[in-house]
């Protein structure tokens, strides 16, 4: 899709109605706002949560209906297109859920599935209903990111090293400068890193969590990762991490840091013999523009954006023109093989992470 095509509107009659299971930040602070942006061709039509109050205070905001039941929601007809945005362990049965329920498109967070078993099944369903899942991996549909693809050359063949680069503060301070979110979630309490299982458990978060809205942007540049190798792993408190490994014989480096220090950075690099690229996002929550783009070879740059919209906003594009036939979902394949990809990155990285251990809490000695 041409990055500078603007989706065919439609009339407020024929508006895509919209349902979201769960309503919590993310769907406070980033879906709700895009979609505001995109109301000729979206109306939220209801928004589910567990919590009834949540469910009712946000569906107030919208005009929407609310429900604390899955049921209700895949049961009503004005949701056309089903957004979830609950906690991992439920897309997969949620998203199969949506696609059973004959919906027009089905769009869920990150990681849209919690091993490659569950995700095969999903795109299965997906197939046998004939209902798209969309993977909520912004960066992907950010018109940024669309047009670094188109001047970037051999360079996925050729490059040698890739950098994924996020500092961050903590989600709250950009949430609230989207919206007042009712009902933030507790923050968790400082794990003890002296337990191989707490560890374990932090690297899976991070990489599912955080990594993965890079991750397929890496692996445009790995497609064969069967000889993955994680050379270095280390969490960097109070939350982030530093990995770095080898795969289909590129260097991969994938860092991040949230604190309330730094100022926000998030940046993806590849570098090849004879060119290198550069793309900026805009930090997670933030509203503003695309990423921009910088492509250098030799005594030359290209510089695309800043574009008019966000990769949240482009995800809803995207849906938007596969339901009206203009353009098409993403490959079942890519999106069983971009989370078996970050599953086995965070499998690698907890256990190098644990292997450099003091050997008095290795696994063993620390059950024994």
């Amino acid at each position: 899709m041409n990055v500078d095509q603007e989706t065919p509107l439609k009339s407020k009659d024929e508006r895509i109605g919209v349902g979201f299971l769960g309503a919590g930040p993310v769907t406070q602070a980033i879906h709700l706002p895009s979609l505001a942006r995109l109301t000729d061709l979206f109306k939220v039509s209801h928004i589910m949560d567990v919590n009834p109050a949540v469910a009712d205070s946000v569906a107030g905001r919208v005009g929407a209906r609310s429900s604390s039941s899955i049921d209700d929601l895949l049961a009503d007809d004005n949701v056309e297109v089903v957004a979830i945005c609950s906690p991992h362990q439920f897309h997969a049965e949620q998203v199969i859920a949506a696609c059973r329920a004959g919906k027009k498109a089905v769009l869920c967070e990150k990681p849209f599935a919690v091993s490659a078993e569950e995700a095969t099944n999903i795109c299965k369903v997906s197939a046998e209903t004939g209902v798209p899942v969309i993977v909520g991996a912004m960066h992907t549909f950010d018109p940024g990111w669309l047009a670094a693809e188109k001047m970037w050359g051999d360079l996925p063949e050729t490059a040698h090293y890739i950098r994924s680069s996020i500092v961050l503060p903590p989600n709250a301070r950009f949430e609230d400068f989207a919206t007042e979110v009712i009902a933030r979630p507790s923050a968790m309490p400082t794990p003890d890193y002296s337990d191989p299982s707490v560890i374990k458990a932090r690297f899976e978060g991070m990489v599912l969590g955080l990594a993965i809205h890079d991750l397929p942007l890496v692996r445009r540049f790995v497609p064969d990762f069967d000889d993955l190798q994680v050379l270095h792993a280390a969490i960097a408190k109070p939350f982030g991490y530093s990995i770095v490994l080898r795969a289909g014989g590129r260097t991969i480096e994938l860092l991040a840091s949230i604190n309330k220090s730094w100022k926000p950075d998030w940046t993806f690099e590849a570098y090849g013999p004879e060119s290198a690229l550069k793309v900026t996002f805009t930090p997670s929550y933030v509203q503003a523009g695309s990423a921009i783009a910088e492509f250098s070879t030799a005594g030359r740059k290209v510089v695309a954006g800043p574009l008019t919209y966000n990769g949240y906003e482009g995800e809803w594009r995207r849906i938007a023109g596969i339901i009206a036939g203009t353009d098409t979902a993403p490959a079942a394949r890519t999106l069983i093989e971009d989370l078996s990809f970050a599953l086995k990155i965070a499998n690698a990285a907890g256990a190098a992470a644990i292997a450099d251990m003091s050997p008095a809490v290795q696994p063993e000695e620390a059950h024994a």
